[in-house]
């Protein structure tokens, strides 16, 4: 291994420990990827002949290299950017007020699977981040005992986290492997579908345990004139977005373009909708400004947009040196080619340390083949879906979801990790092994 790619490998292993230890350094991780970024392809620069020897000429061939990963990683930050904006306009439009209406129950138990299967559901059409919010924000109008609502607290993130790993738009890992062509949306839902349910399901059963009795009914307010009158509108922007985000893989398999176009198809349809709406007579002018879409842009988190395009384009940058294959090589060789047990670490591993890096870098390993476990919809694509996604829960800090709700509810480390670890880890190999019967004796490839 030459110098220089020694050097590489530093400064990405130097950027991806910062980003690790965000909680401790205050900075902002989207800040660290972008100079691992620019630091890795700098490094990369000091002679790019070693790395394509041959070359007639260096540069070009490396603004090449450069500019096509740039546009492999421009999908996947094209279908963020649209996911979030349609998020936020059904929110910001009260799109999720049908979510309070049905969780409404006064035992204690009902209301935990009525959380879970709404979680579930939810993040697998919106993403668990956005889920994890509304669940939340919903949760404190629900239940006012502290101790109670971290249970609830805990099951929302384990079952936002199951949701988002079988659904092709549900978690940005599986969005990355579905834009790259390792998946297909019928095949991650048809074959992770259960594995992530079971994920779920365990954990609910284990902390209904905790639960017992009943709840104080919440007050329901009546509706003003000025509610009553745009209900109707709620409910098409409801199902304009949400219904749009479910269309965006039939769009796919139906026009074969690439999956960030549905997205901006369903934007567009729900910006000119609400563009219309609030240039209607009966919405007052204020009102209609603060919820039209060139509003609702400034509220995109672009910090996590710029974080995911300086990891993925760092990540292109160890691609090119030839490091991932080698790396790919060398887990096949120690794990005799057990997919699953490379796949299970590698979900454990995401409970630590972000899971968007680790599937980019597993993205660069291995290559697609025409069949067996590396073929699209094969057994290490669905595996490394199913673990980086629920892999996440086993620790709070393991999971954009797991951060929020730690913020919002003022979940501490150690209570997590004492209370709520072992439970999410035995969920996370009871889909594990509910994938492998599945694969073994029910849906066998000839």
């Amino acid at each position: 291994m030459s110098t220089l790619t020694i050097a590489i490998i530093i400064a990405f292993i130097t950027g991806y420990a910062c980003i690790a230890l965000e909680s401790f350094t205050k900075v902002n991780k989207a800040a660290i990827a972008l100079l691992m970024f620019v630091a890795c392809w700098t490094i990369f620069m000091i002679n790019p002949a070693e790395f394509y020897p041959g070359a007639e000429n260096l540069i070009a061939t490396v603004n090449e290299a450069i500019e096509r990963h740039l546009g492999e990683t421009a999908t996947t930050l094209f279908f963020l950017m649209g996911a979030m904006t349609i998020v936020e306009i059904v929110d910001q439009n009260g799109g999720f007020n049908f979510v309070r209406d049905a969780l409404c129950t006064t035992s204690k138990r009902t209301l935990l699977w009525r959380i879970a299967l709404l979680t579930f559901i939810m993040s697998a059409i919106l993403d668990n981040l956005t889920t994890s919010i509304v669940m939340v924000m919903l949760l404190r109008k629900l239940v006012k005992s502290q101790q109670d609502r971290l249970i609830y607290a805990a099951l929302i993130v384990i079952a936002a986290n199951s949701g988002g790993a079988f659904s092709p738009i549900g978690d940005v890992t599986t969005i990355m492997l579905w834009n790259g062509g390792m998946l297909t949306a019928g095949g991650v839902i048809k074959e992770v579908f259960l594995p992530s349910l079971v994920s779920m399901v365990i954990p609910a059963l284990i902390l209904q345990r905790y639960l017992k009795g009943d709840l104080d009914q919440p007050e329901r307010k009546m509706e003003s004139a000025a509610e009553e009158l745009n209900r109707r509108e709620r409910r098409i922007i409801f199902y304009l977005g949400v219904g749009g985000l479910m269309f965006v893989p039939v769009f796919h398999s139906l026009t074969e373009l690439p999956p960030f176009l549905g997205i901006l198809l369903v934007l567009g349809l729900l910006w000119l909708t609400t563009e219309l709406f609030y240039g209607h007579k009966k919405v007052k002018q204020a009102d209609g400004m603060k919820k039209r879409v060139s509003k609702l842009l400034s509220r995109i988190d672009m910090a996590t947009i710029l974080f995911f395009l300086g990891i993925l384009m760092a990540v292109s940058c160890l691609q090119e040196i030839g490091v991932l294959s080698a790396m790919g090589q060398w887990l096949d060789g120690v794990s005799c080619g057990n997919h699953y047990l490379v796949t299970g670490v590698i979900g454990v591993i995401s409970s630590i340390v972000d899971n968007v890096p680790l599937v980019a870098g597993c993205m660069g390993m291995y290559p697609i083949t025409a069949a067996g476990d590396m073929a699209v919809d094969g057994i290490f694509w669905q595996l490394l879906a199913y673990c980086a996604g629920v892999g996440g829960s086993m620790l709070i800090i393991g999971s954009a979801a797991g951060v929020v709700v730690m913020g919002l509810e003022k979940i501490t480390f150690g209570w997590y990790l004492k209370r709520i670890t072992w439970i999410a880890f035995v969920g996370y190999l009871a889909g594990m092994g509910c994938y492998w019967l599945l694969r073994t004796f029910i849906l066998v490839t000839p």
